[in-house]
């Protein structure tokens, strides 16, 4: 096959972030004035081009490129750097993001003589919505009003729109004087023989009044809480190294972008935003599944996720915002359309996948960290879920949870696919609400099993029984009413009338995590994932290939998601089907290794790995980082090692099983409950592995899952 390395996802774009603010830019660097182009503040496009001028052109850099997570650097030449005697001279730009943006222009000399130029800048402000900016359509409009201040040297745009508080402060410091005239900035730089000279323009947001400050020029780490969220997480996440080179870097990519993604929020600063550039926002399940998924890298993110969502729970009845009293918040967005209620994503409840999430998450936080004050601190919110659950969570009673959409703004499918046309029947046509979707009963069995837990060790052994009885109920219903035995899988979903939903796709793989499928048909389940037409080469499609309505390039008909890889992994390796693990890990690190910095994008297609197609391609909008991207790749390496915390007592439970083409992993930094260990695993001839601990005392047991026990006597 041909050889493809260093695709990048949006290649016309560079963008980096803090917190709530973005960057959006050209691959030269520059603010063009070109959708979806800008600095973006709480999802604001507060300065939407910048014309950037020395001596009346415009300078074209030649290498630009992102420092770190939060910053940006681009060099430009100035004159004939070749011709003698030298008048060399080269425009730096560094772009340093915080609340607000700080942009730092230092002409460098290398002449022999002094030399003087004129740094011109002139900058617009259009206060769209970043969802406006994505799709290059506005759906508000008002009027931008520009005033200069004398006497501050600053310039103001301020947005009239009825219903907002929108403006944007600008100001050029130099040590030269500073004029303005018509939008547009200058300044008389002389720069001394081999030396420099430069100016910063600052761009600092005013919402609702209140300022918010560009940070300083600095590439290292400021101090804001996003900033203190990323340099904590930076010390904290684990360390992988391996022959592999593949397996570490994709592995270093991920820790790295996730350590860069903390959205900084009071309740909860390391939780992480989605991805970059479009889902800079609360986002419930988004952030909790992330965190989740990268506890083997380190607690943290899943504390403080937890901690957000709990701080989010709905309060009232409200259908435009699908909000019930103790329903999770799906998202929350603070642009222009959604403060002006164009879209309910102000603050939107309509998923049924986050109540059950956070039990589940929950009751791994615990097992991760034993950390018996944070659960306590979290059991009212787990008992406001359970009581949406019960009480709006299944409408018609019938024991499943079905969702359905009262929000005429809203999202019409409510469970982890959520593009409108994602649940289809067998013939390819949408299926109507109300819709029961597989991986809902799944996640609804999970959360029962880790809130009985929950409760149970918090002085509540009553309830955690109780709970656990109505988990294996529902696990003999579900399986009664969604197996289908002549295709060796589940129903997608139950519809409206009832009935099952006969399209195979990648919503199994979830059941297998949540451990809701029975251990006799575990082994057929694992067989559908990864026939032809279910795995690509590079992962689980999200609907078969031999489906009328698969489209490879869809949101949730035929693309593969990295988020899916990594909890299908866990449920592989959950139920000791070791072989199909290692071909599904196998892709994706296959896959990881065709992107710049190994990064897996949000979405890939689904087209087959073959000669015809030497790189999947993405889906048109990706996201890239996407923190479950980047965290289901620290999942599939829990998966490969068998890893179960039993922090409670002190203790791990390890099985690995690694594939000839990953013959050692050695991880640093790994926190179970007190503990913080570095585990060294080798695979031996004849696949046999060996386990190697060092750090903190900790009881590390060789022992395999209870369902792959079971597995393997029924095998023999």
């Amino acid at each position: 096959m041909t050889s493809v390395r260093n695709l990048r996802v949006r290649p016309d774009l560079l963008y980096v972030a803090s917190g709530w603010s973005t960057l959006v830019t050209d691959v030269r660097g520059r603010i063009a004035g070109a959708d979806p182009q800008g600095f973006f503040a709480r999802n604001t496009r507060v300065l939407s081009r910048e014309r950037i001028t020395v001596d009346g052109r415009e300078p074209v850099p030649f290498a630009t490129a992102n420092v770190g997570g939060h910053a940006q650097l681009s060099y430009a030449e100035l004159g004939d750097g070749e011709v003698l005697p030298s008048r060399a001279a080269y425009l730096t730009v560094e772009r340093f993001v915080g609340p607000g943006l700080r942009s730092r222009f230092t002409v460098v000399s290398y002449a022999a003589r002094p030399l003087r130029f004129r740094l011109g800048l002139a900058v617009e402000a259009d206060f769209a919505d970043t969802s406006e900016a994505e799709a290059g359509h506005r759906l508000q409009l008002g009027e931008v009003r520009s005033g200069w201040d004398p006497a501050a040297a600053e310039l103001l745009l301020t947005y009239r729109h009825e219903g907002l508080d929108r403006a944007v402060a600008v100001r050029l410091r130099a040590d030269a004087p500073v004029a303005y005239a018509d939008g547009g900035f200058t300044v008389e730089l002389v720069v001394p023989p081999g030396g420099r000279a430069g100016a910063d323009l600052l761009v600092e947001p005013v919402f609702d009044g209140a300022r918010l400050p560009a940070p300083p020029a600095t590439f290292a780490e400021p101090d804001d809480p996003a900033a203190r969220a990323r340099a904590r997480l930076d010390a904290e996440l684990a360390r992988l190294s391996s022959s592999n080179f593949d397996v570490t870097a994709a592995w270093r990519c991920a820790v790295r972008d996730l350590a860069v993604l903390p959205l900084g929020e009071p309740a909860g600063p390391a939780a992480p935003i989605a991805g970059l550039p479009i889902y800079q926002e609360i986002f419930g399940r988004d952030t909790m599944t992330a965190s989740w998924q990268a506890l083997l890298a380190g607690p943290t993110m899943l504390a403080d996720s937890l901690r957000l969502n709990a701080r989010h729970l709905g309060r009232r009845l409200d259908d435009w915002r699908d909000e019930e009293p103790g329903k999770p918040l799906h998202e929350a967005r603070q642009g222009p359309v959604s403060l002006l209620g164009l879209n309910p994503y102000g603050a939107y409840y309509g998923d049924w996948s986050t109540a059950p999430d956070f039990l589940v998450f929950l009751g791994q936080y615990l097992a991760w960290t034993g950390d018996l004050d944070t659960v306590r601190e979290l059991l009212p919110t787990a008992g406001r879920a359970l009581e949406w659950l019960d009480r709006y969570g299944d409408p018609d009673g019938d024991g499943f949870l079905d969702y359905h959409c009262r929000s005429p703004g809203g999202l019409k499918n409510q469970g982890w696919k959520d593009s409108d046309t994602a649940i289809v029947d067998e013939r390819g046509e949408v299926v109507p609400n109300p819709i029961a979707s597989s991986e809902l009963q799944g996640y609804w069995y999970a959360a029962l099993r880790h809130a009985a837990v929950v409760f149970t060790v918090t002085g509540h052994p009553a309830r955690g029984a109780a709970l656990l009885a109505r988990a294996r109920g529902l696990r003999r219903r579900f399986h009664l009413a969604y197996w289908l035995p002549d295709r060796r899988c589940y129903a997608m979903a139950l519809g409206p009338d009832r009935r099952p939903v006969r399209s195979t796709n990648s919503n199994d793989g979830h059941l297998l995590a949540t451990g809701i499928v029975p251990t006799r048909v575990a082994e057929k389940v694992a067989d559908r994932l990864l026939a032809p037409d279910m795995f690509s080469g590079w992962g689980v499609r999200t609907l078969s290939a031999e489906h009328p309505a698969y489209n490879p390039f869809s949101y949730h008909r035929g693309s593969v998601w990295p988020v899916e890889a990594g909890t299908i992994g866990l449920g592989l390796a959950r139920y000791g089907c070791w072989p199909h693990l290692h071909r599904l890990a196998e892709g994706m690190v296959g896959a990881a290794a065709l992107f710049a910095e190994h990064r897996l994008p949000e979405v890939l297609s689904g087209l087959p790995r073959d000669a015809a197609h030497p790189h999947p391609g993405v889906y048109p909008n990706s996201c890239s980082p996407q923190a479950w991207s980047a965290s289901a790749v620290v999942a599939l390496v829990q998966a490969l090692l068998g890893l179960r915390p039993a922090a409670p007592l002190r203790a791990v439970l390890v099985d690995p099983h690694l594939p000839a083409w990953l013959p050692d992993l050695r991880l640093e930094g790994v926190r179970v409950g007190g503990a913080t260990v570095d585990l060294t695993v080798r695979r031996r001839r004849g696949g046999r592995t060996s386990v190697r601990v060092r750090g903190d005392r900790l009881a590390v047991i060789r022992r395999p899952p209870r369902q792959a026990i079971t597995l393997a006597r029924r095998e023999v």
